[in-house]
């Protein structure tokens, strides 16, 4: 199967929200499997995002004034055209990233999780609800839901279609606007996700995206939408935070990990490996929740070892747009240069490499071995430093309290795994793990698709939460009427202030015992 087709390209192209495109400054999309170029994109301006976000407010005001239910249709739709063209999604994000075909479906399927789930929950959650007044029976209290206006969502290379148009989704449902800023490297992943959403009935205007360099189509977003939803690094999102800040809008972000993984003595070795593989080298290592630190105690360590490098150098490396691979290459030489980086410092000072350890050029520019470590020495890059890469490093302590305390040794707190004797015994080793999110007896996927529950970071980590509740509900601005009854709150007339001073203090007493007081 072969990478999409020009046509596909030019059709995309059409899409994007620079006008006069053709006779702009361009950059080069190459197909990271081997460097060769697929199409060139237009590099949008600051003033292109200015226009975009323009369009967008005007739009944005008559999207507002339609039900949630009438929102929710488009995204019921979108779901079904996600899943009826995921062939060529996932073509299109394997020849813009270079991952394996499984990880593609990952994404895709993701998509329309997101979309299924809050196009049922946003009507319940929007709702206008009561809550218990100050004073009960004197006062009514509601709390209604408005769309913050305009969201800006910058998106990453690593998963450029899901983390394109998945917080999208949220906002949009929330009664927003959008411009996206998808990533410079794989900028038509993100057009052919929202492609299907104009075809499922969104409005053009209503959804731009805008191609171009963070320091100029990003810096414009957080300078003029009314929120910002970032997914990168922590240096990153720690800078738009402040430049947010400046403004007093809203800043939601996920950011770095070094995610930790503990296997105790009584896990499954056979199953922890399995698993392992994935929660390591999905999308060649390029996530944010992937592992890079596992923690074994030592009774079981060597036998860990042993089938943990015998299963990582068996695995199956190349290109292709088939199933059959289990790791595809990596996105840019920049991620490569510092896995590599990272390996040989590690070696350099006293590491062992278990499996892989070398850049596979052979296969293609962009290849590196999936690669586990041990005996790494504290002073390593790889020991504190996130990776984003194949790379993995592996520490055999004395017992569960010392995996824990070295789970929890870093700034980071984004995601965990843990492998224990019983599935009770990891729950309860989970919840003293510092993190957004722990899988037990798997490495991250259970926790990121539970689209019901809340998914993001502590620490450098992250700002606010995508997911459940919280990740529609961060894109509106509540808003608290109280209505007073019966009687204002100066009393009854007739009534002498004095008196009512006094009446006032035993009925607040007598309020404890109302539910909800």
């Amino acid at each position: 199967m072969p990478a999409p087709s020009a046509a596909t390209f030019a059709r995309l192209a059409e899409l994007i929200a620079i006008p006069d495109a053709a006779s702009r400054p361009t950059r080069s999309v190459v197909e990271a499997f081997t460097g060769r170029e697929l199409a060139t994109v237009p590099i949008g301006t600051a003033d292109d995002a200015r226009a975009a976000l323009e369009r967008a407010r005007v739009a944005q005001a008559d999207w507002a004034r339609r039900s949630v239910e009438q929102r929710a249709e488009i995204f019921h739709r979108y779901h079904d055209l996600v899943l009826a063209h995921r062939e060529e999604l996932m073509d299109m994000a394997q020849a813009e990233t270079g991952k394996a075909r499984a990880s593609a479906q990952e994404e895709v399927l993701d998509i329309a999780l997101t979309a299924r789930y809050y196009a049922r929950t946003a009507p319940r959650l929007l709702r206008p609800r009561r809550a218990t007044g100050m004073l009960p029976g004197l006062t009514k209290t509601t709390v209604r839901y408005h769309p913050k206006g305009v969201v800006g969502v910058i998106a990453p290379w690593n998963y450029p279609m899901t983390l394109a148009v998945s917080d999208a989704i949220a906002a949009l449902l929330a009664g927003n606007a959008v411009v996206l800023k998808p990533d410079s490297q794989t900028p038509y992943c993100a057009l052919a996700v929202v492609e299907l959403l104009y075809r499922a009935g969104l409005p053009r205007d209503l959804f731009a995206v805008v191609p171009g360099p963070g320091s100029v189509v990003g810096t414009a977003l957080v300078e003029n939408a009314d929120y910002l939803m970032f997914t990168g690094s922590s240096q990153t999102g720690s800078l738009l935070a402040e430049q947010a800040g400046r403004r007093l809008i809203g800043f939601s972000a996920e950011l770095g990990g070094k995610n930790p993984m503990i296997v105790t003595a009584g896990a499954n070795l056979r199953e922890v490996t399995d698993a392992a593989v994935r929660a390591c080298f999905s999308n060649s290592g390029q996530l944010c929740i992937s592992i890079e630190r596992i923690y074994v105690e030592k009774s079981v360590a060597p036998e860990f070892l042993r089938m943990l490098g015998e299963r990582v150098r068996s695995m199956t490396l190349g290109p292709g747009y088939e199933y059959g691979v289990e790791m595809g290459s990596m996105v840019n030489e920049t991620q490569v240069k510092a896995v590599s980086g990272h390996v040989d410092d590690a070696v350099a000072k006293g590491a062992t490499v278990v499996a892989g350890g070398r850049a596979r050029p052979d296969l293609g520019p962009l290849f590196y071995e999936p690669t586990v470590l041990t005996d790494v020495p504290e002073d390593a890059e790889c020991y504190r430093e996130e990776t984003f890469g194949p790379l993995v490093s592996v520490y055999p302590v004395d017992n569960v309290e010392e995996a824990i305390r070295r789970a929890n040794d870093t700034e980071y707190g984004l995601n965990a795994s843990v492998w224990a004797g019983t599935k009770a015994q990891g729950e309860a080793i989970a919840a003293r793990v510092r993190a957004g999110t722990v899988n037990v007896d798997e490495g991250y996927a259970p926790a990121w698709g539970s689209t019901d529950a809340p998914m993001g970071g502590m620490g450098i980590s992250g700002m606010g939460r995508r997911h459940g509740a919280e990740g529609l509900i961060k894109y509106t601005e509540p808003q608290t009427i109280a209505t007073t009854r019966v009687m204002n709150l100066g009393g009854p007339r007739g009534v002498p202030p004095k008196l009512w001073s006094k009446v006032m203090p035993p009925f607040v007493k007598a309020m404890q015992w109302l539910p909800g007081r």
